[in-house]
């Protein structure tokens, strides 16, 4: 703990040693993409399945009609023929209405048969074929009463007509379906609805069908119909890339072109690109030392950075020498990814740099290829922001297709101007290619946060925010087998969240690691207070201490065999560690005490203390302040905004005391707005009322005599955890007591923060 600003990472001869070896690494590979098809023949001719040597580009102009062009357009205009399906056949929905009825019918003789006994019928009603019921809607089938019945067949047919008077493909059978829960009507109960939807969807069967020779007609029609193609190829085009097989293709153009290749430079094809490599990896270095010195002492995410130079550099190879194809270059996902996973800066710096090597790799100097890049890229990252959820991600990706449209417009206006083509196309053909670039980047990008999150191990938010749906198996089971926990996990979310996001720490990080810190308490649920109902008996009443202790502390080694086996994220698992640290569970270690006390024997501390380790990070340390504060307000159950804010206080000192936050990187200032957070929520939360002068004076007479007795008490000595972990029948009150009792000789306005 410390007040001071935090300090700069310092890095040692073991991270630049390992950074330079990466760089050299960087260097190679990529001089290696840039040269690699690079061949020094000077002559070459070429037959089908031969491999290319180099790159072969075309000397001239020339134009041929191409066979496999015009047989490939003719199988796209056939594949363009959609099925041609048959009229709805009124005969299947007439079965399964009919079917409908026999069932229902059949059901009601079960409902009313009085000798039948309920096992019996459950058995009767599940042997029925074409129906799966489940066993939940097999009982509701057999208790409904009559009137309930009735209506359950009427608007169980209604639905069943409705449905399969719409034409019902096959492919559409489960769309249907699922749509059937929005058919029910609205005033029909819950129970009779799942009733209905059970029984009717098993009977949607396709009323039409395909009919082969119509479609195989049309399809010859259309293919019939294509004109032959006619190609051309420009001067310097591509026509096969060095490494690449020969196909067809390429040899209906090389006959064309009569071709030859021409000449190489080493210095052009090799010395340049080395140099340009080099170039880039030092100004990169330059600028990480500099301005990102974390980045080199973080190993993941510096093999991650030039993963994502090295794979885009590739993407340019061979996408930019296309005038067309290059629009789609997606470097709008580079600079997301660079935001999201690293930081923004970095983000405008390698964008610039690699829209410099895709211009570069484009030898036919596509115009103005730097430009639309540097401005796609720059717009991903602003547009994105500070923005860690997937709607940020979908409104970049919307702002790029705005910025990428305007830009292809403006560099193809001048061309469209001087082939007269028409100004509507040309803003079409923009807009297709901005908006199927900003696709393919928003699309990439999230591909590329999940992989990244699970091959490197590194949380992003997109994992984040999928583990924060309440649909997640872990929490779902918390919900169902420890209910109270599943809320004051929920509570200690809100509580941390705020409190991250007033010092600058992950907010979403913390939040998703509270909802998980507790999940080991699903393996003994009522072995904790917060799940155990009015009137049950505690059961540690008749456990030892140490048993119980043990108990307790099992909960965070439970939580991370839980975690394990659901391949919960690393920093989830350092919440679930770290939010007890390696405090003392000190209401049964007092116990064990005191009954060694009587056989004068020693109690073993260290089996009363968590397994630790102590929080590491802002956000662990924010997790058990939470955790604490929250579990301690909800048991001692202040009546005034002064109280919580002196509950929340001396369990914030407690830690800060006994060295929990000792090796998290919390300021004193830090601790503060911590606290004024969790004391504006809990205010909210627990919303304690002003008193009225008569109730003062009450409460001041009633509780005079437990002022005098209890007020020598040290009342901060009792952890705040522990009052929610120990026994319900064994709470001591005094804290609340005291606190009410001392706040009852005035009035207790609420307690207002910024």
């Amino acid at each position: 703990m410390t007040n001071r600003a935090e300090p700069s990472n310092q890095i040692s001869n073991r991270h630049i040693l390992r950074a330079a070896l990466i760089a050299i690494i960087f260097a190679a590979v990529g001089t290696f993409i840039l040269v690699y098809q690079v061949s020094f023949t000077d002559e070459i001719n070429l037959k089908l399945h031969d491999v290319a040597p180099r790159d072969i580009l075309a000397p001239n102009q020339i134009t041929y009609v191409s066979e496999i062009e015009t047989q490939a357009e003719r199988e796209r205009e056939r594949n363009s023929i959609s099925t041609v399906y048959s009229r709805p056949d009124p005969k299947v929905a007439r079965l399964q209405v009919e079917r409908l009825r026999k069932i229902f019918d059949y059901m009601e003789t079960v409902r009313a048969d009085p000798h039948g006994l309920l096992a019996e019928k459950f058995e009767w009603i599940d042997a029925i074929p074409d129906l799966t019921l489940s066993d939940i809607v097999i009982d509701q089938i057999l208790i409904m009463n009559d009137q309930a019945w009735t209506e359950t067949r009427q608007e169980a047919l209604a639905i069943l007509r409705e449905a399969m008077s719409a034409e019902i493909r096959e492919v559409q059978a489960l769309a249907t379906r699922r749509q059937l829960p929005t058919k029910v009507a609205l005033d029909t109960p819950d129970e009779q609805a799942n009733v209905i939807v059970a029984i009717t969807e098993d009977l949607i069967k396709p009323n039409t069908f395909s009919d082969n020779e119509r479609t195989e007609a049309e399809r010859q029609a259309a293919m019939e119909a294509v004109t032959p193609v006619q190609v051309t190829i420009e001067p310097n085009e591509l026509i096969i890339e060095a490494g690449k097989v020969v196909g067809p293709k390429q040899v209906e153009a090389l006959e064309a072109l009569e071709l030859q290749q021409p000449k190489v430079s080493w210095i052009e094809s090799v010395f340049a690109p080395a140099m340009l490599i080099l170039l880039t990896t030092i100004i990169i270095s330059a600028y990480l030392f500099q301005f990102a010195p974390r980045l080199i002492t973080d190993s993941k995410r510096l093999v991650l950075l030039i993963l994502f130079v090295l794979t885009f550099i590739t993407i340019a190879k061979f996408i930019t020498n296309d005038p067309v194809i290059f629009y789609l270059y997606p470097i709008a996902a580079l600079a997301m990814m660079v935001v999201i996973l690293i930081n923004a800066q970095l983000a405008f710096v390698l964008t610039t740099i690699l829209a410099l090597i895709a211009a570069y790799i484009a030898a036919n100097g596509i115009e103005g290829i730097a430009i639309y890049l540097i401005l796609s890229g720059w717009t991903g990252a602003l547009a994105l922001g500070k923005g860690q959820r997937v709607s940020s991600l979908f409104w970049a990706s919307v702002y790029v297709a705005i910025v990428n449209t305007m830009l292809i417009f403006i560099f193809n206006l001048s061309i469209s101007e001087a082939n007269s083509t028409n100004i509507g196309a040309l803003i079409l053909s923009a807009a297709a290619g901005g908006v199927l670039n900003a696709i393919i980047s928003a699309s990439l990008a999230i591909f590329g946060l999940f992989a990244i999150g699970n091959l490197f191990g590194i949380t992003t938010s997109i994992q984040l925010m999928d583990l924060e749906r309440p649909t997640q198996p872990l929490l779902r089971q918390l919900l169902l087998k420890a209910p109270g926990t599943y809320h004051h996990s929920l509570m200690v979310g809100n509580l941390a969240q705020q409190a991250a996001e007033r010092i600058g720490a992950d907010a979403l990080l913390v939040r998703v690691m509270a909802l998980y810190h507790d999940i080991g308490k699903m393996q003994r649920p009522y072995f904790f207070i917060e799940n155990q109902p009015d009137g049950m008996t505690n059961v540690h009443e008749k456990l030892a201490p140490q048993v119980s202790a043990q108990i307790i502390i099992s909960h965070v080694t439970d939580g991370l065999d839980l975690a394990n086996k659901y391949r919960l994220p690393r920093t989830l698992k350092d919440g679930i560690m770290q939010h007890q640290g390696t405090g003392l569970v000190r209401f049964f270690y007092y116990q064990a005490v005191e009954a060694a006390k009587e056989k004068e024997v020693e109690v073993n501390e260290s089996k009363f203390r968590y397994p630790g380790p102590k929080p590491q990070n802002k956000e662990t340390g924010i997790l058990m302040l939470a955790d604490v504060s929250e579990t301690t307000v909800r048991a001692l159950k202040p009546r005034s905004a002064e109280e919580i804010d002196e509950i929340v206080r001396k369990s914030i000192a407690h830690h800060l005391d006994s060295g929990q936050l000792d090796e998290c990187d919390l300021t004193i200032s830090d601790l503060h707005k911590i606290r004024n957070a969790f004391v504006d929520i809990l205010q909210g939360v627990h919303h304690p009322r002003i008193k009225y002068p008569e109730q003062i004076k009450e409460e001041a007479e009633k509780n005079a005599e437990v002022i005098e007795t209890e007020q020598a008490k040290d009342l901060a000595a009792q952890p705040a955890k522990e009052a929610t972990e120990k026994p319900a029948s064994t709470v001591a009150p005094q804290p609340l007591k005291t606190a009410s009792a001392t706040s009852a000789s005035r009035p207790t306005p609420l307690v207002q923060r910024e």
